[in-house]
């Protein structure tokens, strides 16, 4: 089974708890933890409502299906504007979680490979929709604290 978001977590290898950030308020860990999150709404872990009128869905998806990335000052109304407490001992700790939470996702789609499930930003998102999402959000991230992501 092809598993690119997998392979591409390798980038975290250079990670260290003082990276600064470029934007915005997470930490290193913060981000990562932030990453864990997402992942456990599309493995089935999380479930949540999306926060957007369905009557902006379809732009919203036209948004997300573009090479255009996400705005780098984005508030998630999930979480709000300060930093939520950290839930792992440390950032390696974090990213082990992570590379699980990662391989918890393409297991759940290989077993359940008709999913939907519900992006609290873009509603209901299938496998596709869901490996956009994620390449996109990585990246986001990844280069919020100028890890190269390709």
């Amino acid at each position: 089974m092809d598993k690119p978001l997998l392979e591409k977590l390798c980038v975290l290898d250079d990670l260290r708890a003082e990276t600064k950030q470029l934007w915005g308020k997470m930490l290193a860990q913060h981000m990562v933890e932030h990453l864990i999150f997402a992942m456990r709404i599309s493995n089935g872990k999380l479930t949540v409502e999306c926060f957007n009128p369905p009557d902006k869905i379809p732009a919203l998806r036209k948004f997300l299906m573009s090479s255009r990335p996400l705005p780098k000052e984005f508030i998630n109304p999930i979480i709000g504007e300060g930093l939520v407490p950290l839930n792992y001992p440390d950032l390696k700790a974090a990213k082990k979680v992570l590379q699980q939470e990662v391989e918890d996702y393409y297991n759940y789609f290989k077993v359940s490979p008709e999913a939907v499930l519900t992006n609290p930003t873009f509603g209901k998102l299938d496998k596709t929709g869901w490996d956009v999402f994620h390449d996109k959000h990585f990246r986001h991230h990844f280069l919020q604290f100028g890890i190269k992501y390709d």
